[in-house]
C-alpha cells in the first residue's frame, strides 16, 4: 500500500537539500564575519573613549607614597570634569542664583584654597552654609593632600581606619558638603539628577568614566582628581633646596631656629628640609587651652583621652595666604602665632609630648630671633599657587559653550 518513496529521496530532493546546506553554511560564515567585524569595531570604539591616564610629578625631595584609590585612578578628562564641578556652583543641588555654592564658594585659590581672613561673605575667614549655619570649624587649606594618608578635616573623621565606608577618602568629602547643614544642605538625588540635565556634563562624564549617567560617586571621584592636583612646590625654600637661589642671613638663622629643639622646636610637628610637606599630617594638642568644649577634636573620633584637644598640624606652606590661623581661628597674624608658642602655652593633661617647652611657657626667643624664624616662614610662600590657570575657574561651563 505504501511505497518504497517515503523511505528515500528522489535525485532533485537530494540536490536541493544539499544546495540549501551549502547556503545555511555560507549565511552562517557572513553572519560569524559581519559579528568578527562589529566586535572589532567595538572594541576600537571603547579603546578611544578609554579615558587617558594621567600621572602626578612628584616634586623633588617631596615623598613617592600617593593617596589615590585604585578605584580613583588620575585621568586627563576627570580632573577636566573635577575642576568643573569644583566650581560650579549648581553642586548645591539648585539653581537659584541665591542658592549657588561649589567647593569654590569657601576654597578660594587666592587664600590657597581656604577661606581667607578678609572674604566678602564670610566675616572674619569663619564660612556658614546656606542655611547659615557656620562650619564647626574653621578652613584648611587645600595643599598637597595627595600625599594625606592619616585623614582629613581639622579631627581626621575622613579617614581609611573609618568604618563608615562612605568616609574613608577625599572622594566621601563631596557628598558630605552636598548635605551638610553648614555647607550646601542639599540632597545627593537632586545634584545627580541637575547634572544628568545640563548640556554637556553627561558627556564629560561618559569621557572620564565611561558611562553617561551622572552619578554623586562619580561627582566625587572626579573632584577628588582635580583637588589631588592642587600641588604647591615652588616657593623660595624650595628653589633654594634645589640649588636655585640663596636665603638670606636672616632666613637662614629662622631655619636653624625652625628645626632645633633650643630654638622655635617646630620641626617635630611641621616637618622640614626632610619633609617638605611641612606638616605631619598628624594630631597634636599643642598647648592653646586648659579646658576643652569642642565636641570635633581628635578625641571625638578615637575616644583615646591622650587626644583631647588635640587636632590636624596644618602645612606651614603659603601662610602668608591662609589666615585665621588654629581650629579656632584665634589668631588673625603670624605674629600673634608666633607669640602664642613664644609666651602662651598652657599646660593640659593631653599635652602633646612633643611640646618640650611647656614647662616655661614657651620657647622663650627674643624679638630678633622671633623676626628671624618669621623670616623662614614667609619663605614657604608659594606665588605660583595661587595663580596657576589650571587650579582657577573656567571661562565656561560646558553648558555654555
Amino acid at each position: 500500500m505504501f511505497s518504497d518513496h517515503t523511505n528515500s529521496r528522489s535525485p532533485f530532493a537530494f540536490y536541493m537539500l544539499q544546495s540549501a546546506n551549502y547556503i545555511s553554511l555560507a549565511l552562517k560564515m557572513a553572519l560569524c564575519i559581519l559579528l568578527s567585524i562589529s566586535c572589532r569595531k567595538d572594541q576600537v570604539y571603547h579603546q578611544v573613549e578609554k579615558p587617558t591616564p594621567y600621572a602626578i610629578t612628584i616634586p623633588r625631595f617631596f615623598p613617592t607614597t600617593l593617596n589615590i584609590p585604585a578605584d580613583n585612578p588620575m585621568t586627563v578628562e576627570g580632573i577636566e570634569l573635577g575642576r568643573y564641578l569644583f566650581y560650579d556652583g549648581r553642586l548645591s543641588g539648585r539653581t537659584d542664583p541665591d542658592s549657588l555654592m561649589s567647593c569654590s564658594t569657601c576654597h578660594l585659590q587666592a587664600h590657597s584654597f581656604e577661606c581667607g581672613i578678609d572674604h566678602p561673605v564670610f566675616s572674619g575667614g569663619h564660612p556658614f552654609g546656606l542655611t547659615g549655619i557656620f562650619t564647626p570649624h574653621y578652613m584648611l587649606p587645600m595643599i598637597n593632600l595627595v600625599w594625606t594618608n592619616h585623614g582629613y578635616l581639622w579631627n581626621g573623621k575622613v579617614a581609611a581606619t573609618n568604618l563608615s565606608h562612605s568616609m574613608n577618602n577625599l572622594e566621601d568629602l563631596t557628598w558630605m558638603a552636598i548635605v551638610a547643614p553648614h555647607e550646601m544642605n542639599g540632597d545627593t538625588t537632586k545634584v545627580a539628577a541637575l547634572f544628568q540635565s545640563i548640556n554637556g556634563y553627561p558627556e564629560l562624564f561618559k569621557k572620564a568614566f565611561s558611562s553617561d549617567q551622572v552619578t554623586v560617586k562619580n561627582i566625587g571621584r572626579a573632584i577628588a582628581q582635580f583637588v589631588r592636583t592642587l600641588i604647591s612646590a615652588n616657593s623660595k625654600f624650595d628653589r633654594f633646596m634645589r640649588g636655585d637661589v640663596k636665603l638670606t642671613a636672616a632666613e637662614r638663622n629662622g631655619y636653624v631656629l625652625f628645626m632645633t629643639e633650643q630654638g622655635g622646636d617646630c620641626f617635630h610637628c611641621h616637618g622640614g628640609d626632610g619633609n617638605p610637606l611641612f606638616t605631619t599630617n598628624l594630631f597634636y594638642n599643642n598647648g592653646k587651652d586648659s579646658l576643652f568644649f569642642d565636641t570635633g577634636d581628635r578625641y571625638s573620633i578615637t575616644g583615646n583621652t591622650i587626644d583631647v584637644g588635640a587636632y590636624k598640624a596644618p602645612t606651614l606652606r603659603n601662610l602668608t595666604f591662609t589666615a585665621p590661623y588654629m581650629n579656632d581661628g584665634r589668631f588673625k597674624t603670624i605674629d600673634e602665632v608666633l607669640a602664642f608658642y613664644n609666651t602662651r602655652l598652657v599646660w593640659s593633661p593631653s599635652i602633646s609630648p612633643l611640646m618640650h617647652h611647656i614647662g616655661t611657657g614657651g620657647i622663650r626667643l627674643s624679638p630678633p630671633q622671633l623676626a628671624d624664624l618669621k623670616s623662614f616662614l614667609l619663605t614657604l610662600s608659594d606665588s605660583s599657587f595661587i595663580s596657576n590657570p589650571a587650579f582657577s575657574s573656567p571661562s565656561k561651563f560646558p553648558d555654555e559653550k
